[in-house]
This record gives structure tokens, sequence and C-alpha cells, in this order.
């Protein structure tokens, strides 16, 4: 008789066979590199959910119930704990929470935003490995931005706490702001190895020393 799995188990076998989309490019990115300066990092394996819903809606209010609330406008962000919502439209949103909350690993997130919705008009869609996350900050990390970007992305107007969605090296991403000095960009993970490649040699000459 086969034995079964522990959750743990399964957890750690899960954890095992994933592989990021940009994780063969990980010593690039730690070598390319200054901390303060501009610094390139993936952040693989986020939970990331697609959600279709009217936010008015008494299915949207409980929807948002789960996630701490839906976005009401272009650029806007809304929180709970480590779930984070951004928004693509106004009837359309991505989640963003740490990968633990996945259900694969020992998580809720994807069926509790389902049950939320319940029969009414919607969807709740897991895009966990339709997109991966790279991080990029410091100093000249707008600088790098801008080589490409055509957002203004002057903190008057990209005010940190913002996500838009626009492109990169004609790559569309989605663009979040998540502090003064530090971005997050949501490429597709089919377009990861050319994005982080853009990247690494947009950063080249902020990246050397004689910069200041």
């Amino acid at each position: 008789m086969a034995e079964t799995a522990t959750p743990a188990e399964t957890v750690n076998r899960v954890r095992g066979a994933r592989r990021s989309p940009a994780e063969h490019l990980a010593d690039a990115f730690t070598s390319g590199s200054i901390p303060g300066t501009v610094t390139l990092t993936e952040i693989p394996y986020q939970a990331m959910v697609g959600i279709r819903v009217d936010r008015t809606s008494d299915a949207g209010a409980r929807v948002a119930s789960v996630t701490g609330g839906l976005p009401a406008a272009c650029g806007e962000v809304t929180a709970k704990d480590a779930v984070s919502t951004l928004w693509l439209g106004p009837t359309e949103f991505m989640v963003v929470a740490p990968e633990e909350a996945h259900d694969s690993l020992g998580g809720s997130l994807v069926s509790d935003l389902t049950a939320a919705l319940g029969s009414d008009a919607g969807q709740v869609v897991d895009l966990s490995a339709n997109r991966t996350t790279f991080e990029l900050s410091g100093s000249h990390a707008r600088a790098v931005l801008e080589k490409t970007c055509s957002l203004d992305l002057h903190p008057r107007v990209f005010k940190a706490g913002t996500a838009v969605s626009t492109e990169l090296a004609h790559i569309p991403v989605m663009l979040w702001k998540v502090s003064d000095e530090s971005y997050r960009i949501f490429p597709r993970a089919s377009f990861a190895d050319f994005l982080g490649r853009w990247i690494l040699d947009a950063m080249r000459e902020y990246a050397s020393p004689e910069v200041p």
C-alpha cells in the first residue's frame, strides 16, 4: 500500500520542483549591482491572482474583505497585511502576496478569493506561474527605468505606492513604485530573460565605480 505524503512533504516537493524564470541570471544580477546605487533582484514564486469583479457589487465587497480592499482608480494599490492589490482596470485587479499564501504551499489565497466571488459574475484566475517579479532599487533606479519607460517617473508625479501598466524595452509590465527608491516590475515569465538582461545592460553605467 502506497504511503500518503504528509503536507510538509508535499510542500517540499512543490518547492523543489519549481524553477523561476530568471534564476539563471541570479549571479549576473548580483555582480551587476551596487547596493545603494542600483540593485536588481528577482523575487520568485510570489502568489498572484487575477480578479475580474465589479468592486461596487456584493461580490466585490466580499472579495475586498479578503484582499483588504479593491483599488478605485488607475495607479492605486490597496493592502492588507502582506497582500496587495493592484488596479488593472475598472473591474480588473491583480492580487500579489508572498509565496506561502498560495494554496499549493499550505495557504488559501486562491480558494478564499474563489469562495468570495461565489457564483456571481466575475473571474478568479491563478497567475502565479504567469509572471515573475524584479525589484530594482537604489539612487539610480529611476534613471535606469527612464531609459526606456515613457511614463513621467518624477516623484512629483509617480509617487510611492503607485502601480501602473506600462512598457519597458517594449515589454508589457506592471510597474509598482513601492518606496522612494524601489520599484517592483512584473513581466510575464516568457519575457523575464530578455527584460532581465536589458535592465542589467541599462544599469551598467550607474553600477560603475566612476559614477558618484
